[in-house]
């Protein structure tokens, strides 16, 4: 039996615990919740540590898009060192800087979006006044108009999408997700440095989804570098209009994909991975056969075999 030990923000482990809402089991002292899916056996713990068990335990730990902790008990100098490394400096928010987020990565259904802008200092303004803020707080109806009026402002920005066919493909060829992620802002945000030039360029920062050493471990492995002065920092939406502005953009894309791969199919495909999902693959299924999942589904998630009982 395979283990993954994978730390995670609360915010993540309470989305965790919405997607596993269907098979949690008791609760262990310690824990938030304990969940089993048919290859594994998932315990987050009040530390924010999340534990995966079991014959397949990267099947889950893969669409969270953490990194294996390689010292379950690190030392405080090992995490200080790394913090300072890494930490943006206070000044980065209100400065010239990149930020990028992705969207999609948990939804069974539809593509991976990820969005890099450059945002000035005297933009910052500008940005508050068009609504521009951690997209998690805003309605679907408010961030397709919003990322409207971003893209439409002498802003440079980079959308890039990992469609689901491209995305089924490199999973089978051994790329965890947490790679593709590491891919897509990589190259979001060289495309955004490429756009602005000789611009001044305070920093860049990443929507932090795993640790920094993995992050430029993923990228080594495609020949790539981590540009000078890159920060990463979880919530960073939250503190960086930049970051939050590639956020909403990524969602809308995420959002108007979603759209026309309910257009193909027929069938309006909801977000997220739960019942309504299963049974939504189920239709599919029947309707278009099991292939059809491939050009609108991540189709590695527990999702695809649960969805079996409605057939």
């Amino acid at each position: 039996m395979g283990q993954l030990i994978y730390r995670y923000s609360q915010d993540s482990i309470a989305k965790m615990k919405q997607h596993y809402a269907e098979s949690l089991q008791s609760t262990p002292q310690g824990a938030i919740f304990r969940a089993r899916t048919p290859h594994t056996v998932i315990t987050a713990y009040k530390s924010g540590k999340v534990m995966f068990q079991g014959n397949r335990p990267e099947a889950e730990a893969d669409k969270w898009g953490a990194d294996p902790l390689t010292d379950t008990k690190p030392g405080p100098k090992k995490r200080n060192r790394k913090g300072s490394l890494f930490t943006p400096p206070a000044t980065l928010f209100t400065s010239n800087h990149i930020g990028s987020d992705e969207a999609g990565t948990g939804d069974y259904f539809g593509p991976i979006t990820t969005a890099a802008a450059f945002v000035k200092q005297e933009q910052l303004e500008l940005l508050k006044e068009l609504g521009v803020q951690d997209s998690k707080n805003l309605s679907d109806t408010s961030i397709r108009k919003i990322a409207a009026d971003i893209m439409h402002l002498d802003m440079p920005y980079s959308l890039l999408i990992l469609h689901n066919e491209k995305y089924n493909d490199l999973q089978k060829k051994g790329w965890t997700q947490g790679k593709m992620k590491a891919m897509l802002h990589h190259h979001a945000i060289n495309n955004v440095r490429k756009k602005i030039g000789t611009k001044q360029l305070d920093g860049i920062l990443i929507d932090q989804f795993c640790e920094p050493h993995v992050y430029k471990k993923h990228i080594a492995s495609e020949n790539e570098e981590l540009a000078d002065n890159t920060f990463f920092m979880t919530k960073a939406e939250s503190s960086s209009l930049a970051v939050a502005a590639g956020s909403i953009i990524a969602r809308a894309s995420f959002l108007n994909e979603m759209d026309k791969l309910s257009d193909q199919v027929g069938f309006t495909l909801p977000k997220g991975a739960s019942k309504k999902v299963d049974i939504t693959i189920a239709k599919i299924i029947k309707a278009k056969g099991k292939n059809s999942l491939t050009t609108c589904a991540k189709t590695h998630f527990a999702n695809t075999k649960k969805a079996s009982v409605y057939l």
